[in-house]
């Protein structure tokens, strides 16, 4: 046997056991997202987070910081975020609160977002690698990124959390992913930011009967569904094209 022919005997099962590892890893990282769903579901979650509110609003600086991590954490561990994002307003009111969760959930985001590129993105990638068409529309989508994550912002259909993650897997550039994020949920942050300044006592927060966003809470639900319709839109016409581009590729490269 050849040097050659006995390094590339050798090669092919390292790959193999490289692509298992990443297979393993994608699978225990799949199983611990989906267990910590299951455990928030039976845990006292929002009196958690309730309790951090409470304590933030007499803290001053320490409460400002203590609430930015707290937010950061719960976005990457899935915990459901409205509460702390209420919680700003009853304990900074709606600009200051506003001011605060803006920068706070972008970088929350995108804490998400680069564990599932990390964690992920390489594997998803070697799995489409072979079949042009699913690495046109990943691409595709890449050149139309900012567009699909601000209407994915915009939209309230689309759990922000697990959105994150999703787009982590894909090529969406960085630079679109933190701004597209950070201009698509400025208006929902506001909204919910000012209906926590509304409420009198903490417990409210979690009450059904707080007070509502009037006539401006329409016309955001309005547009969100808009948006929801628009990025369903987009996207298709994006996996569409990209599609066609690369069957006609294809069927240009055959003699």
């Amino acid at each position: 046997m050849t040097p050659a022919a006995s390094v590339q005997g050798e090669s092919a099962p390292a790959k193999g056991s490289a692509g298992r590892a990443r297979a393993l890893r994608v699978a225990a990282v799949l199983a611990g997202v989906a267990g910590l769903v299951s455990a928030w579901a039976f845990l006292p979650v929002d009196e958690w987070l309730l309790g951090v509110v409470e304590w933030v609003r007499g803290a001053g600086a320490a409460g400002v910081l203590f609430y930015s991590l707290a937010y950061i954490l719960a976005t990457v561990l899935l915990l459901p975020g409205s509460v702390l994002t209420l919680g700003a307003g009853f304990a900074y009111g709606p600009l200051y609160g506003t001011l605060l969760v803006s920068p706070v959930s972008v970088v929350a985001a995108t804490a998400s977002f680069l564990l599932g590129r990390f964690v992920a993105r390489r594997w998803v990638a070697g799995r489409v690698q072979g079949d042009p068409r699913f690495v046109a529309i990943d691409e595709a989508i890449g050149k139309s990124g900012f567009k699909i994550v601000l209407l994915l912002r915009l939209s309230p259909v689309f759990p922000f959390n697990l959105t994150n993650y999703a787009l982590g897997l894909t090529g969406v550039k960085f630079r679109d992913y933190v701004l597209a994020s950070w201009v698509g949920m400025l208006p929902g942050t506001f909204l919910f930011v000012y209906l926590g300044s509304l409420v009198t006592s903490a417990a409210e927060l979690l009450s059904r009967d707080r007070p509502g966003a009037g006539p401006w809470g329409h016309v955001l639900l309005v547009a969100g569904l808009v948006a929801t319709i628009a990025v369903t839109v987009v996207i298709t016409r994006v996996a569409r094209k990209a599609l066609r581009e690369a069957l006609e590729r294809a069927g240009g490269a055959k003699p």
